[in-house]
């Protein structure tokens, strides 16, 4: 039954992350198809241009400390629960699902990355970006951790088995989620004569919030939380860029991340919150379009 209901979840998550792709891309042709009738934009678009990009990404993460609150009772189970407990140096690890990418339907279940962007001119080559990356972060069961703090105003300080069956699971899968606006740099090292082909290295520092969907099995009982912009990130891409055809465009980059998790759910609205921070280092594969490329 909880699988079925995971599943129902994620496929309506995958028909909204479809449904705002294709207003994104509707957007954009709305606006190019403006800017065709206007002469002083198409100057503008004449000394740069715009971009979109997808593609998926691996995580590793830092250990975290991750802390448990509510202010109220809840009750869970049949048994009502106040607490305020943190958990030290919990390891966790991504969860690709990369099996998925062969069905069209569920291309955005696995770790993907989205961007949308513009280069305010082909020859300073500098530019900004929307950037989105679907990472998951699950927290591994069963591993000794040390917690302290206090469940129903006992006190304790004592190591134990993070056991989801009767303890604690914890994980943000639809996703991690990191929004972030990017200041980007391009370098192209080597190019054809007649500028349909480079390689080059780009570099993309910037910042933004994380938008989590976090999952939690606590005392026995599960809750797949709503989205909720919970915090901060902050962080570096760079790597290869190739552009192929004037238009085509790959990038493999590794990228550098800190997230803070100022306030996730943890039963719901008003149900205990949890905060934890965090590093990140992924690896990303983006294939895209760049529209209007003038060389």
């Amino acid at each position: 039954m909880k699988n079925q209901l995971i599943n129902k979840r994620s496929s309506e998550y995958n028909v909204k992350q479809l449904l705002l792709i294709l207003f994104v891309l509707l957007s954009f042709n709305v606006l190019f198809a403006s800017a065709n009738s206007k002469d002083s934009i198409i100057k503008i678009r004449s000394k740069g241009s715009f971009y979109l990009a997808w593609g998926y990404n691996r995580d590793w993460y830092s250990k975290s400390d991750i802390r448990f609150q509510n202010n109220n009772p809840q009750l869970i189970n049949g048994k009502y629960y106040t607490y305020d407990f943190t958990i030290y140096d919990a390891k966790a690890s991504d969860r690709p699902d990369f099996k998925a990418i062969k069905d069209v339907a569920n291309i955005t279940i696995p770790q993907f990355n989205f961007r949308i962007g513009y280069f305010f001119n082909n020859r300073t080559d500098y530019g900004i970006e929307l950037n989105y990356d679907h990472s998951k972060y699950v927290v591994n069961d069963y591993q000794r951790v040390r917690i302290r703090g206090q469940i129903n105003n006992e006190y304790f300080d004592k190591d134990t088995i993070l056991n989801p069956d009767n303890f604690l699971h914890f994980e943000h899968t639809d996703g991690a989620n990191f929004w972030m606006i990017n200041f980007i740099k391009r370098w192209k090292v080597v190019e054809s004569k007649d500028h349909r082909f480079n390689v080059g290295w780009i570099i993309k520092p910037g910042a933004g919030i994380v938008y989590p969907r976090t999952a939690v099995k606590l005392f026995g009982q599960y809750i797949n939380n709503n989205w909720k912009v919970s915090g901060i990130v902050a962080g570096a891409e760079t790597g290869f860029r190739a552009e192929f055809f004037k238009n085509g465009f790959i990038e493999f980059t590794a990228k550098g991340v800190y997230a803070n998790y100022i306030n996730a759910f943890v039963q719901g609205r008003g149900n205990g919150k949890a905060s934890h921070q965090f590093w990140a280092a992924e690896a990303l594969l983006n294939l895209g379009y760049q529209f209007n490329s003038k060389k």
